[in-house]
């Protein structure tokens, strides 16, 4: 299924232009899905996938009603130890959604899609609209994040324990974790999964949406980096509300330059590798599929660019301080990403056994080290030309020797 991920900085319009994206690869004759979290003048509103046209559905997420039920299952899960400690339950007519709420249902109606109940409705394109650029950003690492913070906290080998567990209570004193939960976490993380090889797939992609202007242009500079280090690609930037180039009136020539001035900069940063299409301003605020097809955005391509495979990649250097290497073991090896946009003073590197701690401004990233690297120590790093290298020099306790 090819999936096409809509964002941009907020009030340029990403969800009308996920809206001409989905009904533009259902016109190119692919059967399509767009998921928005807001409503579409003339679309249908329900929560499952309804028909807008003869191969468009749309299907808006319902953040508040995931979250009631989500909150309430857990309540049902946990009811052995909510009465153990005499804790009263919440009603779902009194459960108001918390921070972090639309996030989460967004995850679960990608998982539907990707590898839930929607999955088998035969849906070759798949169009989300996100929230606002960053928050989106945050959102597409949120699924990594979250694997990883569950293996750290329940690790699924513990699991092989569970019948100590009764005698592990009685030494600490405290109950332990019951078997619901390492199964509840297990079913987390089976979902996470299929949204993470949703967003990593060859076949995924973003499109960009933005207003030509300043705070537009700064804000695709810094995306421009949180790309590069999450490995995804963009397949289209979008110019949304373009003013028509020449005009009498002394005021909208000046807004018209100024955005002249800013494509001129999108077409030499984006252009030789992100195509980018200006969307003439329609003087409205699109209403109809006829206003949406005036906007001219082209369908997604049948797979897209896809993601990098793996943005990191190694070099050898030359020799380190100590000199050359032992035969059979290199002198310095650098673990190489580009990272377009970025400067010295937004990177924070921390070396934790075998993890990386990457910050670049406000992304970061936990990788673990390729296992070529993990017998080195860190002997550096620097970012020249757009590229981080972080250098390594092999442990000579850990690298075997030759005889």
């Amino acid at each position: 299924m090819r999936t096409v991920l809509v964002t941009g900085p907020g009030g340029a319009g990403r969800t009308t232009l996920a809206a001409a994206s989905a009904l533009a690869a259902a016109a190119s004759g692919r059967r399509t899905l767009l998921v928005s979290a807001e409503s579409i003048p003339g679309f249908p509103s329900g929560p499952e996938p309804t028909a807008v046209t003869d191969r468009l559905d749309h299907a808006r997420i319902d953040s508040g009603a995931h979250f009631r039920a989500e909150l309430t299952e857990l309540q049902q899960r946990a009811s052995c130890v909510l009465d153990l400690v005499g804790a009263g339950r919440l009603d779902g007519e009194e459960l108001t959604e918390l921070p972090g709420a639309p996030q989460l249902a967004l995850l679960h109606t990608l998982h539907r899609a990707a590898a839930g109940d929607w999955s088998t409705a035969g849906y070759d394109t798949l169009v989300v609209d996100l929230p606002p650029l960053d928050q989106a950003l945050a959102l597409l690492a949120l699924p990594e994040q979250l694997r990883r913070y569950l293996r750290r906290l329940l690790p699924a080998e513990r699991q092989a324990a569970r019948a100590l567990r009764p005698v592990l209570a009685q030494l600490a004193g405290v109950p332990m974790p019951a078997q619901w939960l390492y199964e509840a976490a297990a079913r987390k993380d089976e979902e996470l999964a299929a949204v993470q090889a949703l967003v990593e797939d060859g076949s995924t992609t973003l499109r960009l949406a933005a207003e030509p202007g300043p705070a537009a242009e700064d804000a695709l500079r810094t995306a421009r980096t949180g790309l590069a280090l999450y490995g995804l690609r963009a397949d289209l930037l979008v110019a949304n509300r373009v003013l028509p180039r020449h005009s009498s009136d002394p005021w909208f020539a000046d807004l018209a330059a100024q955005q002249e001035k800013c494509l001129g900069h999108w077409h030499e940063e984006w252009a030789p590798h992100v195509p980018v299409h200006e969307a003439a301003h329609l003087g409205r605020d699109p209403r109809t599929a006829d206003d949406l097809a005036a906007l001219a955005v082209p369908a997604p391509d049948e797979r897209g660019p896809g993601r990098v495979d793996d943005p990191w990649w190694i070099e050898e250097e030359g020799p380190g301080e100590e000199g050359p290497g032992e035969e059979g073991r290199p002198s310095v090896l650098a673990w190489c990403l580009p990272l377009p946009g970025a400067t010295k003073e937004d990177l924070r590197l921390v070396r934790r056994g075998e993890e990386l701690l990457l910050t670049v401004g406000p992304f970061r990233r936990i990788v673990r080290v390729a296992s070529a690297l993990r017998r080195c120590t860190v002997s550096g790093a620097a970012l020249t030309d757009g590229v981080l290298r972080v250098r390594f020099t092999p442990d000579p306790a850990l690298w075997p020797r030759t005889p």
